[in-house]
């Protein structure tokens, strides 16, 4: 019998599926390291996410990711995720992101899988908030405050508690009874005392670290330059953005994750300063890569207050997406498909 005319089997592996696995948050932060660091040593394929936005009366968009990581597997992994972004679907009872990643044999272009991607971008971006404030926050950061509470914002703060002292956290959102839901989830599962805010100032004013991670429909300057506490790091990732057009005269250093990202798409948090041209490549101080792999410097002292932009990578998808796959293969769980 021929090659091409043996059957091609890929895995379906699940949400339900994944649940079972028990992959850890040290776990998911080590596969981001790893891949910014390979990023950042030129061992990626990367291209930035372009969007459908489709005629439906503003309810939402797609982002479509594809990246490719020659670190992973036996000659590397490639792979595509779309992601939905639909702020009202809480009103379903939806995740406003769902997502599905697809994962492929860059010799061959034989799909291997197909994994539900709602966790991975919950956890990457998670991750990748962790892995840029290693390197950007004072290690004796106290006070963590967070904007906003959707999906990514639970994987944000648990990975920021793990690798820091913390002694208080606070949290708020556009609606009460989700930041109210956050708070008590966080409760549950941490020991580090959680208080709810009912503005953006109260949560960002004098903290050491400051995520913002708002759903609005406009843009509109709710981080003010007056927020920022000397020594302190804020990480926006807002899809429309919340940043005051003054922010970047008072921030010392911004870093993103990648400067053609940074660029693409209509979307981001610092897109009214990149049109302004207040952030050009000029005076961008790095990508995160460059930090992790010690070709830039991260913080250089305690009073610096850096900007850290991360829209997230599709080579962070294709890494934890490939941990999954081979930690399901291992446990022989999903679903296996024919797909010729």
């Amino acid at each position: 019998m021929s090659l091409s005319s043996d059957p091609l089997w890929l895995r379906f592996v699940s949400g339900p599926d994944i649940d079972q696995l028990g992959l850890t948050p040290a776990e998911v932060v080590a596969a981001a390291t790893g891949v910014v660091a390979a990023h950042g040593d030129g061992e990626t394929v990367f291209e930035p996410r372009t969007h459908l936005v489709p005629d439906n009366g503003g309810r939402g968009h797609f982002n479509v990711l594809r990246g490719h990581v020659s670190t992973l597997g036996d000659h590397g992994v490639s792979g595509v995720k779309v992601v939905g972004d639909f702020v009202p679907n809480y009103e379903l009872g939806l995740p406003s992101e769902l997502a599905l990643l697809t994962l492929y044999d860059p010799w061959t272009g034989v799909p291997q899988a197909i994994i539900d991607a709602t966790l991975i971008t919950e956890v990457r971006t998670g991750a990748m908030t962790a892995v840029g404030a290693r390197h950007l926050a004072r290690p004796d950061s106290k006070v963590l405050g967070h904007v906003g509470a959707r999906g990514t914002a639970h994987s944000n703060v648990v990975m920021l508690d793990a690798m820091f002292d913390l002694t208080e956290i606070r949290v708020t959102s556009r609606r009460p009874e989700s930041r109210e839901a956050f708070a008590a989830q966080l409760r549950e599962e941490l020991d580090t005392p959680v208080v709810v805010t009912g503005s953006v100032g109260e949560t960002f004013d004098g903290a050491d670290i400051a995520v913002e991670a708002t759903r609005l429909v406009e843009p509109t300057p709710l981080v003010t330059p007056d927020l920022l506490a000397p020594g302190s790091l804020l990480v926006p990732y807002g899809t429309v953005s919340a940043l005051d057009p003054r922010l970047l005269d008072v921030v010392d250093k911004v870093v993103v994750d990648d400067w053609r990202e940074a660029q693409a798409g209509q979307f981001g948090a610092l897109r009214p300063h990149l049109r302004s041209g207040a952030l050009t490549r000029e005076t961008l101080h790095a990508e995160i890569g460059d930090v992790v792999t010690g070709r830039r410097p991260g913080r250089e002292s305690d009073d610096e207050r850096i900007l850290y932009w991360h829209r997230g990578l599709s080579i962070l998808d294709v890494a934890v997406g490939q941990l999954i796959l081979e930690r399901a293969r291992q446990a022989d769980l999903g679903t296996m498909v024919r797909f010729r």
